[in-house]
């Protein structure tokens, strides 16, 4: 069974940091790519960043020159640096694997990012 754990979210000032960390299952994690997603209430989910197998790295155009996306595949876990954080950052945050030769798509329970102004 698949399983993604976040931890790290919280309240922060506009302008402080947060660090968001997954760790998901070995048994998928080397061939997925993985990705962290938001949702502000009464809004859409929406990428944030993702990034391949292979490191490729892709940003929302909202968070970019902000936010840094890095995984580790010893340990299995995929991190988001938040940096630079605004009130429009609050949304719940969710860890996403997605497994190209299955075509699986895993999420996590999510974790609350408040940004206070």
């Amino acid at each position: 069974q698949v399983q993604l754990v976040e931890s790290g979210g919280g309240l922060v000032q506009a302008g402080g940091s947060l660090r968001l960390s997954c760790a998901a299952s070995r048994s998928i994690f080397s061939i997925s790519t993985m990705g962290w997603y938001r949702q502000a209430p009464g809004k859409q989910r929406e990428l944030v960043a993702t990034m391949t197998s292979d490191r490729t790295a892709k940003y929302s155009d909202s968070v970019k020159g902000r936010f840094t996306i890095s995984r580790d595949n010893a340990k299995s876990t995929v991190d988001l640096q938040m940096n630079s954080l605004k009130p429009e950052d609050t949304a719940v945050y969710y860890c996403n694997a997605y497994v190209p030769i299955t075509a699986g798509n895993y999420w996590g329970q999510g974790t609350q990012v408040t940004v206070s102004s």
